[in-house]
């Protein structure tokens, strides 16, 4: 199979809808499992899992061989300070995934009757939460990294997995995203954040995701992929 190298318009186009459908279905089913569960949020928080990973699975073997699926600006980041985007393209990439990230929320908000726009109530605060947000990002940039090393067919079924098990084994049920974690300031339902809340999030999200991508580039340095059994 031949490797094509698409342009920046479509590579940006492939990260916007990828990030708007992400959002919508990290709203979506969290406003639909919340309706659905009546009032048992262990079943709210099942649905709204396994959706956000099935989706995940999906974009990215729809989207990864366009714009290499980030979604993410974390992911973005860690992927520019290896030598795999440029400065210019990831500073593209992350103003598109936030815009879009926004336009998801926007979008579940209005397929299922709720506002537009509004600020969520949801409390996400504290030493415990900020601890399992840099957790949740370490080990979605490990996940991603190790699997592009060495299996990198397997990126969309590790990721999807990866963040079904983390929405469970992380008390802030695994955002590990900067862009998701803005955007989901602006619902008031299931997947809500308060505003206030979001900028201690999107720090340990960063350094989250430098740490895994220090620990990586030791574990397995570059041109060493493949070479140690």
């Amino acid at each position: 199979m031949n490797h094509v190298v698409h342009g920046i318009s479509r590579r940006v186009a492939a990260e916007a809808l990828g990030t708007t459908a992400l959002l919508a279905t990290v709203v979506g089913s969290g406003i639909m499992g919340d309706r659905l569960s009546d009032g048992n949020v262990a079943i709210a928080l099942m649905a709204n899992a396994i959706a956000t990973g099935a989706m995940l699975m999906v974009l990215i073997m729809a989207l990864g061989p366009i714009s290499g699926a980030h979604f993410n600006p974390a992911v973005t980041l860690v992927t520019w300070r290896s030598g795999g985007i440029s400065l210019r393209d990831a500073g593209i990439f992350i103003v598109v995934q936030c815009l879009a990230a926004t336009a998801g929320v926007a979008l579940a908000n209005v397929m299922f009757s709720e506002p537009v726009v509004a600020a969520s109530t949801h409390v996400r605060t504290g030493g415990p939460q900020w601890l399992s947000e840099f957790v949740a990002t370490f080990g979605l940039i490990s996940t991603i990294g190790l699997c592009v090393r060495s299996r990198p067919q397997a990126v969309p079924w590790a990721v999807g997995a990866y963040i079904v098990a983390a929405y469970w084994f992380t008390p802030s049920t695994s955002f590990a995203n900067p862009a998701v974690t803005a955007a989901r300031s602006l619902t008031n339902t299931f997947a809500g954040i308060r505003p206030v809340d979001v900028g201690p999030f999107v720090v340990v999200q960063l350094l989250g995701a430098f740490a895994a991508a220090t620990v990586l580039a030791w574990l397995i340095p570059a041109g060493a992929a493949g070479n140690e059994r």
